[in-house]
């Protein structure tokens, strides 16, 4: 009887057989949200550890609970360059490369490797095709094509010994995303969100914004941001632009607010009738709270995409008129985002994709996203944001130092064995550069870092153990690091 009786409580059973008291104390946390939320971690010897009164805040609604670490950062914004930028025209200049320019590729490099669309093809060097320079106190090494985020060099980390396992951009984008190239696990922001939780009550914890601009601008699945195995409210969320950033997010003419309210009201009467709600089931109260959330929405969402409030000065110097769909509207809808306590932002910058007239899409792509990007760091830094967000940049991998066309019109094909992304923000160490490429940009000789390895990075900065973060599914417990996955120690502050 006792074992039946615990079975069937769930929260919402336990609160309907409650009475006055939780009642005032519901009222004191719609009040004050934070009022009743424990800030704490856990040390390095398992004792849980609170967090000063004028420590970092967050609510703890994830099921790392208390967090395995002191959280350096609260949230990650990922600027992702869909289509593979260039590492070699970016991060990593390589001056032999620029001297072996149009002579064959060293066989001793790519004998047995995976190549995409070069097989069976002469193989024949492509040196840089853009000055470097070297900036700011730190000396980083960055192309002209990226003077922006050139200004921002003693910010950032940059690595270059990246790399991953998938050649095409379907099953590398599952990599980058999900630490594995199998469909159907959950995302590393639906990972993060289903750990941490998130700050905001009327906004999903998980957002996901794209743009496009440059060569064949790569399709990109929802299954990038799919929950996987997880319940399905830590789903990443979509944001278009123009018209309706959420389907249905407007009202119906003659539809008002107020009706709406009567509706969600209505419905929850309804389900406090069925017996069945008594119960534990997950599904049920996933269906609810997003049927919930979606009403808060329809608030919310109008006035986060309305950036009319933003000051000319702001608007210039993300280099935007407002809200047109673009890399740099988008990412100052991040910054909006951060500030409404959104757990995990996602930018998605489609056309890198550069099998040919590299020099005219490149220019292009660090046209339409150096400067937006540059503006975030700086926004967020001038915002006292900067330190507890974590924003990285770069794509589902890099591109061959061996070329595609001829003159002008080269490219460069998919590469996995080496490429370059940056991190800045929430305890990230800048102005330093991390592991090497060879003297041609191919593999990764110098502290190589597999995807899995920037996935635990990323976990670490967020107070999370990513061995620790399992669920258990298909008969095995699984984990966003899969198998593998080691903190890079070396980039942290």
């Amino acid at each position: 009887m006792n074992e039946q009786f615990l079975l069937q409580q769930s929260r919402r059973s336990f609160l309907g057989r409650t009475s006055l008291g939780l009642g005032a104390a519901a009222l004191a946390s719609l009040m004050n949200p934070r009022l009743f939320v424990r800030r704490a971690f856990a040390d390095a010897t398992g004792t849980t550890v609170d967090l000063p009164p004028d420590g970092p805040r967050w609510q703890s609604r994830g099921v790392v609970r208390p967090l395995h670490f002191a959280p350096k950062a609260k949230r990650v914004i990922f600027l992702y360059m869909s289509g593979g930028p260039s590492h070699l025209e970016t991060f990593d200049y390589k001056p032999q490369l620029a001297k072996l320019d149009g002579q064959p590729m060293p066989e001793s490099f790519t004998r047995g490797q995976p190549i995409a669309q070069l097989q069976g093809q002469t193989l024949k060097c492509l040196g840089p095709l853009v000055k470097f320079k070297k900036h700011g106190q730190s000396g980083q090494e960055i192309s002209d094509f990226l003077p922006h985020v050139a200004g921002h060099a003693d910010r950032i980390a940059i690595v270059r010994s990246m790399h991953t396992e998938q050649i095409n951009h379907d099953p590398a984008h599952m990599m980058m995303n999900t630490g594995t190239a199998i469909a159907g696990r959950p995302s590393m922001g639906s990972w993060l969100t289903y750990g941490l939780g998130s700050e905001s009550d009327d906004l999903p914890g998980f957002v996901v914004l794209t743009s496009e601009g440059g060569r064949s601008p790569q399709p990109i699945s929802a299954r990038q941001w799919h929950h996987g195995f997880l319940p399905g409210r830590y789903q990443g969320v979509e944001f278009r632009s123009p018209g309706d950033p959420v389907h249905y997010v407007s009202s119906p003419p003659g539809v008002t607010i107020g009706r709406q309210r009567d509706v969600v009201e209505a419905v929850n009467r309804l389900n406090g009738l069925d017996t069945s709600s008594a119960l534990d089931d997950p599904e049920l109260r996933t269906r609810i709270r997003q049927y919930e959330l979606a009403f808060r929405m329809q608030t919310s969402v109008p006035e986060l995409m309305d950036l009319s409030g933003e000051t000319r000065q702001t608007l210039e110097m993300y280099g935007t008129e407002g809200n047109d769909g673009s890399f740099a509207a988008n990412c100052l809808i991040a910054r909006r985002l951060a500030e409404r306590g959104v757990r995990f932002i996602q930018l998605y910058h489609r056309g890198w994709d550069h099998h040919g007239d590299l020099v005219s899409y490149m220019e292009t792509c660090c046209r339409l996203t150096d400067q937006p990007a540059a503006a975030l760091l700086a926004d967020l830094d001038q915002r006292g944001m900067l330190d507890e967000t974590l924003v990285i940049w770069g794509g589902e991998f890099g591109r061959t130092p061996m070329f595609q066309g001829k003159g002008r019109s080269a490219g460069r094909d998919h590469h996995i064995r080496g490429f370059s992304m940056w991190l800045a923000g929430g305890g990230v160490k800048g102005g330093i550069t991390h592991g090497a490429t060879d003297e041609l940009g191919y593999n990764a000789v110098e502290n190589p870092v597999h995807v899995n390895d920037l996935h635990a990075t990323i976990l670490y900065l967020l107070g999370i153990d990513h061995t620790r973060l399992t669920v258990r599914a298909q008969g095995r417990d699984f984990r966003l690091t899969d198998v593998g996955g080691r903190v890079v120690e070396e980039i942290l502050a």
